[in-house]
């Protein structure tokens, strides 16, 4: 079909779209090519209808491709009808009429509370700046669930001791306060204690040993080596702590609504995906202990 490479072309020259994806626009779409030729005889872009279209899709699901995958292909579709429809090659779009099939939804990954426990009982930090800073950036990701950015940009002022809660600045500038253990506010009075002796102007709470502003590459390998020493799980980055702070206060009885207002979503839905997580749990129980489980 001579359309897709003039569509490939014009990808290539808007400059926005990497080789990479071009080249999977293209195999998308000389997959839906062979399939209108092996199974329809079809080599006219202008006779494909939405019920061939739907073809398609049920052809793609009998042979066990995902939902995420028949979706990303359909997307590609719709890329390539709305060239079409721009060069005036057709009316309308075949696509109009066609339902993506519903992807499942992927529950949050989170680290186990043995694992959490293990990494703050058994796993020995340093006891100079750097051991002490990074043992506190893990436990306040584990404590107060805060993003990766936010706990970077945290200032010394953030902090009020008399009120153990830290103040961070989240998305839209929206100010949250949220509180902190007595084990924070420990290892906290040493880290402060040895960031004294680092020569700096700066007022960030975190610092490399150089007395520059944390940054976020540096961050995120402090968490990946630590967790890498407790867990095999395939993400340990700053955002599954995000997601193992909220996991495991709900399955301790938490309020889902204080939940939200501790991690900053805007609203209830962002937070509720965490119930999934904990409704797996009720299962795996259940069916451990319920004999006609």
């Amino acid at each position: 079909m001579p359309h897709i490479l003039s569509f490939c072309d014009y990808l290539l020259h808007q400059k926005r779209y990497s080789p990479h994806t071009i080249t999977a626009y293209k195999k998308d779409l000389d997959q839906f090519n062979q399939f209108l030729v092996s199974d329809f005889e079809i080599q006219d872009i202008k006779k494909v209808n939405s019920s061939i279209i739907r073809s398609w899709i049920v052809h793609l699901i009998e042979n066990e491709i995902s939902a995420r995958t028949i979706n990303r292909k359909i997307s590609t579709l719709k890329s390539f009808y709305k060239y079409l429809l721009k060069n005036k090659e057709l009316v309308i779009s075949p696509l109009l009429k066609v339902l993506t099939p519903k992807t499942s939804k992927r529950l949050p990954v989170f680290i186990a509370e043995t694992d959490i426990q293990n990494l703050f009982k058994d796993v020995i930090f340093d006891n100079n700046f750097e051991g002490i800073r990074d043992k506190l950036i893990l436990e306040i990701f584990y404590a107060t669930g805060i993003r990766l950015s936010e706990l970077v940009n945290l200032n010394i002022n953030s902090v009020d001791f008399n009120n153990s809660t830290i103040k961070v600045l989240g998305k839209r500038n929206k100010e949250r306060l949220i509180p902190f253990g007595e084990n924070i506010k420990k290892t906290l009075v040493g880290y402060l204690d040895k960031r004294k002796q680092i020569s700096t102007m700066s007022h960030t709470l975190f610092l490399t040993k150089k007395g520059e502003k944390i940054y976020t590459k540096l961050v995120y390998r402090i968490v990946n080596h630590y967790l890498g020493t407790v867990t095999t799980a395939n993400k340990k980055s700053p955002h599954v702590l995000r997601h193992t702070f909220a996991t495991h206060m709900l399955n301790n009885g938490a309020d889902l609504n204080s939940i939200k207002e501790i991690l900053g979503h805007a609203n209830l839905t962002a937070t509720q995906v965490y119930t999934h997580n904990s409704i797996e749990k009720l299962k795996n129980i259940h069916k451990q202990a319920h004999p006609k489980a």
